[in-house]
């Protein structure tokens, strides 16, 4: 999806990928409505009833949620397409895009049942089905919309890539979930079935709002753009927003299996609970924070590579929006997965609460004053007090426990390993694409020492890791040596007895 990305803003240009970004504004705030917190009320109770062993359930839970979804995205399909003409002169001030979002508006049924049904692969711990159904997603959306506005057909190409994308990935995941689920039991009687879709709404409803108060946002921060800054800056901003798609590559997969994960634990054996939240968030941390120092320190030169000198503030805004991960630390990735998978939705309601208020409050003076800078800088302090209450809220109530030492050294860890490609930028005149691997060899060198070093890891973890990797046979081809090397410096560290 991040290649797509990048493919379509370079062919695209600046000016018409800033309207290409627009024109999915409406759909992608409008498709929030259909949530309900459906999508994560499947994977937590799937997840949970499989673990009590009743299996019976699932199936119908799996399909009532699926059918209430396809309903709601329908209605708001026709009231997209109908309103659109009305919505898009007084949100974004570009009448002339309306006929592109009435194409992008066929999306929103589609994409309301795509994420349920890849949502139902997560609870049902068939994570392979919904990592081919994603791919699938991204390589067609890529290979469509490319191959539309290399025909000629620009800004319309793009848009019907995109719609065209979800309905192949979405009819393949319907083909994959139905053999899964036809052999389960069915429920014997309707109120077995209402009180199942009374279950998921009531979870869902904090969800739902949470969903409504954060999707708010992209729609009123396009807003913002469209009154105070170009369509060029649009497509800077929007170009340096695909870049943390990457750190979605990382973070996306880690929080999704953290909400099955903590499903199956039992609320009340807090001993539990807080154990496996210090593990997450250290390992989340130590696998975000490397990343996020790489692309800070190479922006300009990742931005100049792949999209080339069009795109001039591209670099200063990815760097300045990367700042957000370094909120990993207390949380920012893990504590909406520990409250949805205890079921308690309405603390992550409360999050989202913080967050949307600090961001209205502030992004309107800051966008003003700064541009896309200042709505960044806005977008940024929101989720930091948002992340404080969290983890304010998970110590109060869960007694949860951040591992301040472990988190302490990454933090440092991942500063030191910046100072040898930084200087490297500063003193050695190679062309972009050489200082990204030369630096980011030395960053993964420095990286690599230091952790065993300084012990933030230890042998029974990279035991762990060499497990896991073992059933991945390309990740392990890549991550044996990785971890073969921290393996020696442990083993040279006990016989010197440091």
């Amino acid at each position: 999806m991040a290649i797509g990305s990048i493919l379509v803003g370079r062919f695209l240009g600046s000016e018409l990928y800033g309207q290409y970004t627009l024109t999915l504004v409406i759909p992608q705030i409008l498709l929030i409505f259909t949530d309900l917190g459906i999508n994560q009320g499947i994977i937590k109770f799937t997840a949970s009833l499989r673990a009590r062993g009743e299996n019976e359930r699932i199936a119908e839970i799996i399909k009532y949620g699926t059918l209430l979804k396809t309903a709601v995205g329908i209605a708001i399909f026709i009231a997209s397409y109908a309103l659109t003409d009305l919505l898009t002169p007084l949100f974004l001030q570009r009448p002339e895009l309306s006929p592109y979002i009435k194409i992008a508006s066929a999306s929103i049924v589609f994409q309301a049942v795509f994420t349920t049904v890849t949502s139902a692969f997560i609870g049902l711990d068939r994570a392979e089905y919904n990592a081919f159904t994603t791919t699938i997603h991204a390589i067609s959306k890529t290979t469509i919309s490319v191959t539309l506005i290399l025909l000629g057909f620009s800004l319309t190409g793009a848009v019907m890539g995109h719609v065209a994308s979800l309905i192949i990935a979405t009819a393949i995941s319907i083909l994959l979930l139905l053999p899964i689920t036809r052999g389960k039991p069915n429920v014997k009687n309707n109120h077995n079935v209402s009180e199942d879709l009374k279950t998921l709404i009531r979870y869902g409803a904090p969800l739902y709002i949470s969903s409504l108060l954060i999707g708010f946002i992209p729609l009123y921060k396009n807003m913002l753009l469209a009154i105070f800054t170009t369509d060029i800056e649009i497509g800077n901003y929007k170009a340096a927003l695909n870049f943390t798609a990457l750190m979605t590559v990382l973070s996306a997969p880690i929080t999704t299996t953290l909400l099955p994960a903590f499903s199956k634990l039992n609320s009340t054996a807090n001993r539990k609970v807080k154990d496996f939240f210090k593990i997450a968030n250290k390992y989340t941390a130590m696998i975000i924070m490397p990343v996020t120092c790489l692309i800070i320190i190479f922006s300009k030169e990742i931005v100049q590579f792949i999209y080339g000198a069009t795109y001039q503030s591209a670099p200063k805004y990815l760097a300045l929006y990367c700042l957000i991960y370094f909120l990993v630390g207390i949380g920012y990735l893990t504590l909406t997965s520990l409250y949805n998978g205890l079921g308690e939705t309405k603390k992550t309601m409360k999050i989202s609460l913080v967050t949307f208020i600090v961001l209205a409050t502030l992004s309107l003076p800051l966008t003003k004053a700064y541009g896309v800078q200042g709505l960044i800088i806005a977008y940024i302090i929101a989720n930091t007090m948002g992340t404080l209450y969290g983890a304010y809220i998970a110590k109060k109530d869960f007694q949860i426990e951040f591992d301040k030492k472990s988190i302490a050294k990454i933090y440092l860890i991942s500063a030191a390993s910046s100072i040898p490609p930084a200087t490297l930028l500063s003193s050695i005149p190679l062309h972009g694409i050489f200082k990204i691997a030369v630096g980011g060899t030395l960053y993964l060198i420095g990286y690599l020492t230091l952790m065993p070093l300084t012990k933030t890891v230890v042998p029974h973890e990279i035991q762990k890791a060499e497990y896991i990797m073992k059933k991945i046979k390309i990740l392990e081809i890549i991550a044996r040596p990785l971890l073969k090397y921290q393996r020696r410096i442990l083993s040279m560290m006990q016989f010197l007895n440091i």
